[in-house]
Order: structure tokens, then C-alpha cells, then sequence
């Protein structure tokens, strides 16, 4: 038996980042990066740094604190004893500040001394190029590429960064570049000096938007959700993104640090949820995934006409750990299509002017056809999804691990796979698009409704299901149109948008309140009365905070304000629980008196939904 430990997904939990998308650094919380497997400086795609290290001649550095008060910058703080006097009172002190912008990392370097003599001593940084595929990274493989110095920029292929170092003694073996600084700290004095540099990649598919936006922050009167809109405003500007071809046209990167990039779902539903901070986004992420909409029939990317796709990268992905290889530009998605459709109506009641909403009308009708020609991909009467490649995502909805749709006796669901709430988003789609062609002077409009009837009878007929734990809607209908009887969050998405009538609303929203689903700190995404039920089980327990706060959305929509009331407050103590910034996912523990949400130790943050979810939130608690 062999003891080798195979390579793991970096654990993500412990990691400070700061950020400015496509930038980010991730480092411990003394500033240093390079002691878990997760660090570095990325752009884009590519993990351009691996290490970063810091050192003053003379002293260890003790780390006493680390703080962030914007999305794109941190400061950490040391005492140095090895060159303090040997009073009890520290006396000399490093600070060190963290700062990215897009496509630069620098870092001010602070050395302070409240003794009465000089100090003299030398700072130093190591820097440890790398160059490795974000795949990689994700997979927990180490980097191969080999790079180049030629004394003012590191080289690997075409991707760069170019050191900006301030007088510094600049030397470089085949490891590393070692920079020094020798420095004199004047009795009760400081010492401060920069360094950095800035990163190139001409590959990215992905850029900053041409100009700044800064967000309205809605008001609160609760100081606690205040201080989580705020931070979660400052996230999502962080997490603004545009494509090289339409740099005004901004979106929201779906998360850091492995889905720094468009993605279909994600950046909608981001989009949707936040609308009312910046409703401007919703506008031009229409726009965005318009112009990459399908037009043909392609099963190697999942392209369809009329479907928004999945997620675009500079490269294929590869993951070789899940056994998923998607390329550049994946449609492999089956809910993005008719939520563009939602996202179009909610951006005009937004205020979206005319012109522009005119403008995308070949897209909207190339998107209703989809949902209403090509969207049931089996003949099952449904909209459905099957990977027809064998290495695509075998789940195509939002829960899209290999796991998350299995019966409540822990059976896997056999695919082609029917969601319940991609009937509900499609529902929804039909009648507001007919709304939206008979509000813009075009037929259509009642062959939609039509469609849309007989969808909701039909779901009526297929989808609802009674067990132990009361009648509620199947997750999905399997191969064979079964109903696939677990209880999960995906109820949620059916409040508010229509295809459910008022008492079966209710009847979904006081299970989503019970305890086998409410875990104190959101909604889990599945019942603790399912076998398969673990807490920290990607999809087949955890807590997801968008995927709650789309529940508490279509809750405000459906009028069931005293229910997402409730589920807005334990959000609202869960980001207490996180500093503010509120993980992809948690642990669906149920929560205990005095205690704590649990980490799900890989999720990534910031997450433009989860930060998104505050939005929604600060809406329902203010009635």
C-alpha cells in the first residue's frame, strides 16, 4: 500500500487575498506568500508568483496583526525582538502593505523604531516566479514552465511581469530574484521604501473595465447589515471584469481565485440579485453574453443556437481530479439561457432604456427559441441537460458536482437530468419575454404564454412528490422521468417565479424554514433527512449564500416577506460570522447557541453572488 498523499485541491480558508479583477494575491496572514499551496500573484489565468518573502538581517519577524479595509489592499504588522532593546515594550516594528490594481502588485515596506540609537540592517525580498496554469494550482499540482530574467522583467511564453524596485540590489539565480535594500532607521525614526511590478498576459480573454464605478451603497438602519452592504459593494466592484472587444461593458467575475472570468449563470444571477446597487451591470452583462451567444449545434463546447454559455477562458480547462476537460468558450449550462431571459425584463423595470433593450431583441428571440425548441435535449417535454461528451460537467445547473442529484436513499439520478427549477426560470422566461414583445410592438408573445401554460400543468403533473417529510417538488426528473424525492434548496428557485401558485409557495417556504433544511445560517442545499446529507458535502449539504438569497428573493416577490425575513436575519449573522465577507459555501451544522458558522475550507471568496446575497437581504429586513 502506498503512502503517497495524491494531489488536493488547495484548502482556502486561512488565506488573506487582496484583489482587483483580473489581479490577485493571496498570502498568511502575516503577509507572507508562499507557506500554503494557494498563494501567489495571479492575472488572469496564470499564477504569475509563488512566493514572496520578506526578511530584515538580524531579527526573526513576528507577525501581530493583519487588517483590510478595502478589497485591494492589506497591511500586516511584525515586531522585530532580535534587533529591539530588551525592554518588555516592543519597540521596533515592520509594516508591511499589500496593494493590487489590474495587472500590478506592490508592496510599501515600513520599517519604525522608538529606540533612542540607529538601527542598521538590511530588508530583503524574495521573489519565486512561476508561471503556472490556475488548473494546476486548482488540481494541486506544482508549475513547469521555465522562465527568464534579463534584469528587468521575468519571462515565460508570453506571459510577463516586469520588476519595479526602487534602488533595490536586484540578483537572480535559477530559483528566484532576490532583492535587498540596505537601510539606516534614525533614533525614534522610519524607514519606508516600494516595490512591485506590473503583469502582462496577452492571452486574456478578460480584462478591467475602461472606467471606474463606483457603487451606491444602499442605507441600512441595522449597523451590522450596513457594514456588510459595504464591504460587499466594494467586492463586487473588485470583481468588475470586461472583454477586450467592449471594455465599457462591465460584469461580475463569478469568484476568486479559480473563477476569475465570465460565467454565464453566475455573473446573471450576480447581476439579478444586485441590481438595485448598480443596475448598470445588468445592462451591459446582457450584452456581454449576447455577443458569445450560440448560433450553431456543436457538441464539443455544448453550443446551441440561442444558448448562453457556461464560462470563457483563455485556454482549456482541465482538471484532471474530476475528470473534466471544457474548452475556451463551454455552453455546457442549462439554466443561463432562460435567466438571461429574466435578467433582460428585471434590467428594463430597472430602468434600462429602450434603445439598448431594443438593441438585444434578436438575442432574446434566440434565446426563447432555445428554451422552447432546443432546450429538451431528450424528448422528455422538459428542458434538460447530458454531458455528450464524456469529460464535459456531468450536472449542468447550478449544483454541478457529480454528486448533487441523487434520491433521498443516496441513489445517484441517472441523467438525462430535467431540474425542477430550470422549469421554474423557464416558466418565468416565456411570460415575461411575452411581456417584453408585446411592451416593444412584436409578435410572439401569446404562443410564449401558451408554452408557459402548459409547462406549469405539466410540471404540476411530474415534478411534485410526497414523503416523510411532507409534499413538496422532486429536485429533477431522471432518465426515465421519475421524480427524484430528495428535499433540497432547489425549491427555492421555484418561489416567485410563477409556475408554482400561492399555497404551493407557502408550502415550499415553511420547508426551507423547518429544521431539517435551515441550519441557523441559511438554507442547506440538502435535508438532513437525506441519507446522503453530509455538512460538508459540496452540494449535498452545505450552506450556499446566493443560493439562499435567491430563496429570500422569490420570497419578497411572492409576498412570503415574514419567511425571508427570517432567512435574511440568519445571513445577516452568518456574515457577522465571516468578518463581513461572506464564503462561496459554509458547513450546514446547525447552528448552537454562542457559536460560530463552520468553513467549508475550500470555498472561495470573494464570491460575486455570495456578496451579492447582501442586497437582497438589506431589501427584505427593510420591508
Amino acid at each position: 500500500m502506498s503512502d503517497t498523499i495524491p494531489p488536493l485541491q488547495p484548502l482556502l480558508n486561512d488565506a488573506v487575498i487582496v484583489l482587483r479583477a483580473p489581479t490577485q494575491a493571496w498570502s498568511d496572514s502575516s503577509g507572507s506568500i508562499g507557506t500554503a499551496p494557494v498563494h501567489g500573484v495571479y492575472h488572469g489565468d496564470v499564477r504569475h508568483v509563488r512566493e514572496i518573502s520578506v526578511s530584515v538581517q538580524g531579527t526573526e519577524l513576528e507577525s501581530i496583526s493583519c487588517s483590510s479595509t478595502a478589497p485591494d489592499a492589506a497591511t500586516f504588522t511584525d515586531v522585530l525582538r532580535g534587533i529591539d532593546d530588551e525592554q518588555a515594550d516592543p519597540k521596533v516594528r515592520l509594516d508591511r502593505e499589500h496593494r493590487v490594481a489590474a495587472g500590478v502588485f506592490s508592496e510599501r515596506i515600513t520599517l519604525s523604531s522608538a529606540r533612542e540609537t540607529p538601527i542598521r540592517t538590511v530588508i530583503g525580498v524574495r521573489v519565486v516566479p512561476d508561471f503556472a496554469p490556475l488548473q494546476r494550482v486548482k488540481a494541486g499540482l506544482p508549475g513547469t514552465a521555465a522562465w527568464t530574467w534579463d534584469g528587468s522583467q521575468v519571462r515565460a511564453g508570453g506571459a510577463s511581469f516586469t520588476l519595479q524596485a526602487n534602488d533595490a540590489e536586484v540578483s537572480a539565480d535559477d530559483a528566484a530574484l532576490t532583492l535587498r535594500w540596505p537601510v539606516e532607521i534614525p533614533p525614534r525614526g522610519r524607514v519606508s521604501l516600494s516595490w512591485g511590478f506590473e503583469l502582462a498576459d496577452p492571452s486574456l480573454v478578460v480584462t478591467a473595465p475602461a472606467s471606474a464605478r463606483p457603487a451606491r451603497v444602499p442605507a441600512s438602519a441595522d449597523p451590522r447589515m450596513a457594514r456588510w452592504l459595504r464591504r460587499a459593494a466594494g467586492d463586487l466592484d473588485a470583481l468588475r471584469l470586461a472583454t477586450p472587444d467592449a471594455a465599457d461593458d462591465a460584469f461580475y467575475a463569478a469568484g476568486a481565485p479559480w473563477f476569475f472570468t465570465l460565467f454565464g449563470r453566475d455573473s446573471i444571477w450576480a447581476a439579478r440579485l444586485a441590481i438595485a446597487l448598480d443596475p448598470g451591470v445588468a445592462s451591459s452583462t446582457l450584452r456581454v453574453l449576447a455577443r458569445l451567444q450560440g448560433t450553431k449545434k456543436d457538441v464539443a463546447t455544448a453550443e446551441a443556437p440561442g444558448k448562453i454559455p457556461h464560462e470563457l477562458r483563455s485556454g482549456a480547462l482541465s482538471l484532471p481530479n474530476e475528470g473534466v476537460h471544457l474548452p475556451p468558450l463551454y455552453y455546457g449550462t442549462v439554466d443561463a439561457t432562460p435567466l438571461w431571459v429574466c435578467l433582460l425584463a428585471d434590467a428594463r423595470e430597472a430602468g434600462m432604456p429602450e434603445h439598448e433593450v431594443r438593441a438585444l431583441l434578436p438575442s432574446l428571440r434566440a434565446a426563447l427559441e432555445w428554451m422552447t425548441v432546443h432546450g429538451d435535449a431528450s424528448g422528455s417535454g422538459f428542458i434538460d441537460y447530458v454531458d455528450e461528451t464524456g469529460h464535459g460537467l456531468a450536472n449542468q445547473g447550478w449544483k454541478d458536482s457529480g454528486d448533487s442529484i441523487q434520491w433521498r436513499d443516496g441513489r445517484l439520478a441517472d441523467g438525462p437530468i430535467a431540474l425542477c427549477e430550470v422549469q421554474g426560470y423557464a416558466f418565468e422566461a416565456a411570460m415575461r419575454g411575452a411581456d417584453l414583445l408585446d411592451a416593444l410592438g412584436e409578435d410572439g408573445a401569446a404562443e410564449l404564454r401558451t408554452w408557459a401554460a402548459d409547462l406549469r400543468s405539466r410540471f404540476r403533473a411530474a415534478y411534485w412528490v410526497d414523503t416523510a417529510e411532507g409534499r413538496y417538488p422532486a429536485i429533477a426528473l431522471d432518465a426515465h422521468g421519475a421524480a427524484v424525492d430528495t428535499l433540497t434548496s432547489n425549491i427555492g428557485h421555484l418561489i416567485g417565479t410563477g409556475i408554482l401558485d400561492p399555497e404551493e409557495e407557502r408550502l415550499c417556504a415553511e420547508l426551507l424554514v423547518a429544521p431539517s433544511m435551515s441550519s441557523g445560517y441559511g438554507i442547506r442545499t440538502l435535508s438532513t433527512d437525506a441519507a446522503g446529507f453530509w455538512p460538508l458535502s459540496y452540494h449535498g449539504g452545505s450552506v450556499w449564500a446566493h443560493d439562499t438569497a435567491i430563496a429570500v428573493h422569490g420570497m419578497l416577490r411572492a409576498g412570503l416577506t415574514a419567511e425571508a425575513g427570517v432567512i435574511a436575519r440568519q445571513l445577516v449573522d452568518l456574515a457577522e460570522g465571516f468578518d463581513y465577507r461572506v464564503p462561496e459555501l459554509h458547513a450546514g451544522d446547525a447552528r448552537i447557541p454562542d457559536g460560530a458558522p463552520v468553513p467549508y475550507p475550500a470555498a472561495c471568496r470573494p464570491q460575486a453572488w455570495s456578496a451579492a446575497a447582501a442586497v437582497v437581504c438589506a431589501q427584505a429586513l427593510a420591508g
